[in-house]
Parts: C-alpha cells; sequence; structure tokens
C-alpha cells in the first residue's frame, strides 16, 4: 500500500496563497487532491490521470495549479486568491483503478482555513 502525507495547510485570509505538498512513498499511476470541506462530501479538486493530463474542479480553475516532481514522488498543490469557501481539509490520493473510481490509497490530511 502506497504511504501518501500531505503537508503545507493553515490558516491564510482571503486572497492569499498557500501550498500543499504530498510525498508518496512510492510511483503511482495517478494521483490528485481532494476536500472535504465540514458538512460536507468530499470532492476531487485538480489531479493527474494515468497519462499525465491534469485536470480541475471548476471551483479552483485559474485559482489553483497542480504540479508534480516524479523523480522526487512530490505533487504540489499552489492555491492563489484563496476564498472562505476554499476551508476544507484537503487529501492527497492515488491509484484511481479506472476514471470516476475512488482512489484506493489516501493520506491522513491537511487543514486549509480561509479567514474573510
Amino acid at each position: 500500500q502506497v504511504h501518501l502525507v500531505e503537508s503545507g495547510g493553515g490558516s491564510v485570509q482571503s486572497g492569499g496563497s498557500l501550498r500543499l505538498s504530498c510525498t508518496r512513498s512510492e510511483y503511482t499511476k495517478n494521483w490528485g487532491w481532494l476536500r472535504q470541506a465540514p458538512g460536507k462530501r468530499r470532492v476531487g479538486i485538480a489531479n493527474f490521470d494515468t497519462q499525465g493530463r491534469i485536470a480541475y474542479a471548476d471551483s479552483v480553475r485559474g485559482r489553483f495549479t497542480i504540479s508534480q516532481d516524479s523523480a522526487a514522488n512530490i505533487m504540489y498543490l499552489q492555491m492563489n486568491n484563496l476564498k472562505p469557501e476554499d476551508t476544507a481539509t484537503y487529501y492527497c490520493a492515488a491509484n484511481r483503478p479506472r476514471p470516476g473510481d475512488e482512489y484506493t490509497d489516501w493520506g491522513q490530511g491537511t487543514q486549509v482555513t480561509v479567514s474573510s
């Protein structure tokens, strides 16, 4: 099982920026970022698919940028122009068997809080 560790969460004011990092213990065929706000279901926000293509949720497109250093097994999420509605626990996940499936491996999550 792949071990995933997120870091970089914190508290910022609206309009601020944060960069999240996810380190994996071994290569994965795909991975991405998801978030879960209080009282809401977990949703995907940015990911690399098996071919390395990037996809963003509409809610973050243009503000968030996903990137990776494959050699170092690190994935980043640069979050700019943060809004209070971005407040959530952010998860790194890997190894989605097919598009639309759930990921099989998950990190523990990192909290992001955006104040107005």
